[in-house]
């Protein structure tokens, strides 16, 4: 009888150590239950549809929700100091942008610190700026606009979607190149009838939100952001082929908190990557006039802390303030 009570209770204690395993390994699998990815633009907006896109991918492929949350305000802040104090443990991401590489020097003191908060996973994609003006300004190309604006400082008014936006230091790096002197007209809505109308005069704007004006004829565009001509636009050239050396575009990606685990970043890169080589994927980020920019998370941690500095330069150099 003793023989039999000590097996029994060595039995027991092997289903219960192989138990407390099974369960700990659970625990381990990531991801195990919803993520959410925090988004600082309202929904509808083209950061809200690129993150809804990823969070639909991402859920099909890892076999659970990936959940968007929209927590605007702040020019992105909120959402990103949001994330920042979450748990790093991969279930709260943020959808990162290039607002946020321009927040960590608009603003002098922010409650978090992007280099060092914020874990880099991977990014998605290159959002072109193109450099649009209204018909009735008597120029063709960018030559001719700088040889315009330098007869007629302070003649020019370049709209953009607010302090400190995108469109507003993509000008501010022109005018900074160019030697031109803009005046720049802030809207919190849209510019686009303003420009054209011709109360406004140019403004350097994202592909996904004017594309529809350049094709029918009612913007002229001068020029694209990026150092390499675009597919959607192929007879537009780059500032750059004017100004070497200008490169001006918005982008997303996926970060979390830091201290994220390993193994939450390596999966959650790996199947962005792969979301960046899937042709029906691709095609949807192409027909919102994105470009797939694939980045292991290491490279793209120095392209952030390389855009940080890029952005600081220019806003130093306008005297650019927060709102």
């Amino acid at each position: 009888m003793q023989l039999q009570r000590r097996t029994f209770l060595n039995l027991a204690a092997g289903a219960a150590a192989l138990t407390a395993l099974s369960r700990k390994a659970r625990a381990e699998t990531y991801p195990s239950r919803p993520v959410r990815v925090i988004v600082g633009f309202s929904a509808g907006s083209a950061s809200d549809i690129i993150a809804r896109l990823m969070a639909q991918y991402l859920s099909q492929k890892l076999g659970h929700q990936f959940v968007v949350e929209n927590h605007p305000g702040a020019a992105t802040n909120l959402a990103a100091e949001y994330v920042v104090r979450a748990a790093p443990d991969g279930y709260t991401l943020l959808l990162l942008t290039s607002a946020n590489t321009v927040n960590a020097t608009l603003y002098t003191k922010p409650n978090f610190n992007l280099r060092t908060d914020i874990a880099p996973i991977a990014s998605i994609d290159l959002v072109p700026y193109v450099m649009e003006v209204t018909k009735a300004l008597p120029v063709k190309t960018v030559r001719e606009f700088i040889t315009y604006a330098r007869a007629n400082p302070g003649k020019i008014n370049m709209a953009s979607n607010g302090v400190g936006s995108g469109p507003h230091v993509a000008g501010e790096l022109f005018q900074m190149m160019a030697g031109v002197k803009l005046v720049h007209v802030a809207y919190t809505g849209n510019p686009y009838a303003d420009l054209m109308a011709g109360q406004v005069q140019m403004m350097f704007s994202p592909i996904p939100a004017s594309i529809a004006y350049v094709r029918s004829g009612q913007l002229r565009p001068l020029a694209v952001g990026t150092p390499t001509r675009l597919q959607i636009l192929p007879d537009l050239p780059t500032v750059a082929e004017t100004l070497p050396g200008y490169d001006a575009s918005g982008w997303h990606a996926l970060a979390a908190p830091k201290d994220v685990s390993a193994d939450a970043v390596a999966l959650i890169s790996k199947t962005v990557a792969a979301s960046l080589d899937d042709p029906a994927f691709k095609a949807k980020l192409l027909d919102l006039g994105s470009l797939p920019l694939p980045m292991t998370s290491a490279k793209f941690g120095k392209y952030i802390a390389e855009d940080i500095t890029k952005w600081a330069k220019v806003i130093k150099f306008a005297d650019i303030k927060a709102d």
